[in-house]
């Protein structure tokens, strides 16, 4: 247990465990609450879709906790995931399997039937009610083994789960067709227990299948990972390891076309990486020895030699997949009523049926019609459709975040983001970029940009970039350099007519006598500076539509920044936000939200710095840029892949569509209870009614949450439909 967790700091330790016999709400609960009771654990999240647990224990004197062992005592298997990877699809063909064979049974016994619907002689009706039994057999064997085998389980470890109601109600159905085949009877209900299986194998195959296509993003991002990497080892030889193999200090071997599987830096070559995976930057970025690599990189260009700095567990993208299994199964307050209704499930369906068995008995001393009643709200009152209104909608909002560049790292964050009314933005680094913005330029003679383009064109930094753009529009000679050396951090130099020149940081190319004050870059010549350029900040290209876009919904917008005033105001004009405050400490903005918090506003804090960490914290929905720091990134409930805003919009859309789409499922399990159940309790149901309600109601719930998905291009739509509307009234 010990070496397939991870180390999380100050003693805590982490494991994900997949439980493939997790089914229902009432399964996480049971789980959840069995290893909660473990003095050394500190939390235990269960994901349905995924059906992994994550545990989180205190290590104490090396203790080695046996959580296999105690899952199994309940009635679970627990194991590694990757040796639960080919589960989904094993239990995929086993379904169809058993749908098969119920579908040719049902659909035969119901040609049957008709005759007996008919009117057939008593013999006739007699050898058709034979044969019908003797088709319903391996249907209620075979095709019911799957519900069998999950009540035995649960039974045979003190508890109930969904399926112990759904055995009872096919065997009990099947018995008693059976009993009146035998007594010769003028009924058999062969045909209900068949097509009962049929329906219910129907709407657990399409969950199956829309839970596998609203696969979670987190799973996807997995799938997209090198499954091991070529290793150097220290005398030279080229071995191919598996991931967990991998570790801090290790050579790697990055061919071209492949992905980097750790975090880590570049010892030799010189290539072209596309990050797109993991920041949505489309354009691919130059690296050299020296600089740093990220997990899930893709080397497209030279083979590199890569100094893995951090484990694969420990990577950048080892850390958004936590995040995106983390939100699958946040709890939500919707999604903690869900489980709440999940644990009332099997005393209430229990004691519904058992009510309508001796009510009905009472009324009509009749058992076979009581029994007949009984069964069909045993089916009825399934909950399925209670059970899945929450964590389908999570897993589509989260997989559609993820395409558009947002990472939620909780469930509840999205149901908090839909109710924001303001928005603080910090400044450098969130509503500007990182890549500078050449704001003054001044030589000593016609030859200083000359010089310092022709040095920068050696260089792939975005400071090189920008020189050799300004010096271009000036029509700037370039020059033949010789002996061009790139020094990591400082700059380049090169010599020119017999001379030597430096093209870096102040503090690095010239001599401190001569040394600017403002300037960021210099060239110099002996220490002596011929050319300075001033660097500034760049506003983010989504960060005005942002903004706008932000006040259009009617929600407040300020600045909360630890820059000067003056830097502030010159952002805040361009992007459109009007209320300022410069100059503020980390506790000047944790002050500021709890005071609008006080004032009882619902705030977002956007941030990317440690010292917005407290100010994220404190904020009733925060959000950092991936680009931010360590710090910022792990205190905020989104992440921005994405190097601009443009992913702010679509979070709040996405979570306001979220959470309609949950009050619309409850609203559609509700109403399909209360007129149901009734129903079934006066009599007016049958048990196959019961299992076609039952089934449709799931796959409604399901199919409403899909729908999140279909609305990508909806911002775009109103856009286009608000300049229809101006064009005409124009």
């Amino acid at each position: 247990m010990t070496l397939a967790s991870r180390d999380l700091g100050a003693g805590l330790r982490q494991v994900a465990l997949s439980v493939p016999d997790m089914r229902c709400g009432s399964c996480m609960a049971r789980l959840e609450t069995t290893l909660a009771r473990m003095p050394e654990v500190r939390s235990v999240r269960a994901n349905l879709t995924t059906k992994r647990l994550t545990i989180t224990w205190q290590t104490e004197n090396n203790s080695q906790p046996d959580f296999a062992t105690l899952i199994g005592t309940i009635g679970y298997t627990a194991v590694l995931p990757t040796e639960g990877c080919d589960q989904s699809d094993g239990e995929m063909s086993g379904l169809l399997r058993a749908l098969a064979v119920a579908g040719f049974c049902s659909m035969n016994i119901m040609l049957l039937s008709v005759a007996v619907w008919s009117g057939a002689d008593p013999s006739i009706r007699q050898a058709l009610h034979m044969i019908s039994a003797a088709l319903a057999l391996p249907a209620v064997i075979f095709s019911g083994a799957t519900f069998y085998r999950s009540a035995w389980r649960a039974l045979a470890h003190g508890r109930v789960n969904m399926d112990v109601p759904i055995s009872i109600g096919v065997l009990l159905s099947f018995m008693l067709s059976a009993y009146d085949t035998f007594a010769e009877g003028r009924q058999a209900y062969f045909e209900a227990s068949t097509s009962l299986l049929f329906v219910l194998l129907i709407g657990r195959t399409l969950d199956k299948i829309m839970r596998k296509r609203a696969r979670s993003a987190a799973a996807s991002l997995a799938d997209m990972m090198p499954k091991g990497a070529h290793v150097i080892s220290p005398e030279g030889r080229i071995d191919y390891v598996s991931l967990s193999d991998i570790a801090p200090g290790v050579h790697l071997l990055i061919a071209t076309g492949d992905r980097i599987p750790a975090d880590g830096t570049i010892l030799t070559g010189i290539s072209e990486l596309d990050r797109s995976l993991v920041t949505g930057e489309s354009r691919w970025e130059a690296i050299a020895p020296g600089g740093r690599v990220r997990a899930g990189d893709l080397n497209v260009g030279h083979p590199l030699t890569v100094e893995a700095t951090a484990a694969p567990g420990d990577s950048t993208l080892s850390e958004l997949h936590r995040m995106l299994e983390a939100v699958e199964d946040g709890r939500s307050g919707y999604r903690m009523l869900t489980d709440r209704a999940a644990r009332l499930y099997a005393p209430v369906v229990h004691g519904l049926s058992l009510f309508a068995l001796f009510g009905w008995f009472l009324v009509t001393h009749d058992i076979h019609h009581s029994l007949t009643i009984a069964i069909t709200v045993l089916i009825i009152s399934c909950p399925c459709a209670l059970g899945l209104a929450v964590p389908m909608v999570q897993v589509v909002a989260a997989r559609r975040l993820f395409r558009h560049g947002v990472v939620a790292r909780d469930g509840s964050a999205l149901e908090r983001l839909a109710e924001i009314d303001t928005v603080v933005f910090d400044k450098t680094g969130t509503l500007t970029r990182y890549d500078p913005m050449l704001v003054a330029a001044t030589s000593n003679g016609p030859m200083g940009f000359s010089l310092a383009a022709s040095l920068a064109r050696y260089s792939s930094h975005p400071l090189s970039k920008a020189i050799v753009s300004h010096a271009s529009r000036g029509n700037a000679e370039t020059l033949p350099l010789e002996d061009v050396r790139e020094i990591p951090g400082n700059g380049l130099e090169a010599s020119f007519r017999g001379e030597r020149y430096r093209l870096g940081r102040a503090a690095w190319a010239t001599d401190p006598e001569n040394r600017p004050a403002a300037s960021t870059v210099v060239l110099t010549r002996g220490g002596a500076v011929l050319a300075s350029f001033v660097f500034g900040e760049r506003v983010g290209a989504g960060s005005a539509n942002a903004v706008r876009f932000l006040m259009e919904q009617g929600i407040a917008v300020q600045m909360l920044t630890g820059d000067v005033a003056d830097a502030a105001l010159a952002v805040a004009r361009e992007v459109g936000i009007d209320e300022v405050k410069a100059a503020a400490l980390p506790k000047d903005k944790a002050e500021t939200i709890d005071a609008l918090r006080s004032r009882g506003r619902k705030v977002m804090m956007i941030g990317d710095g440690i010292n917005d960490a407290v100010a994220l914290k404190r904020a009733h929905v925060s959000m950092a840029p991936a680009s931010g720091s360590d710090i910022g990134r792990s205190a905020a409930d989104f992440i921005l892949l994405n190097v601009d805003m443009n992913g702010l919009e679509v979070a709040l859309d996405t979570a306001r569509r979220a959470a309609k789409l949950i009050r619309q499922n409850f609203v559609l399990a509700i109403v399909y209870n209360v007129v149901s159940i009734p129903l079934a309790l006066s009599g007016y149901a049958s048990p196959l009614i019961a299992a076609v309600a039952m089934s449709t109601s799931s796959i409604l719930v399901v199919a409403n949450a899909l729908r999140l998905d279909m609305s990508d291009s909806l911002p775009s739509w109103r856009l286009a439909r608000k300049n229809r509307l101006a064009g005409a009234v124009q």
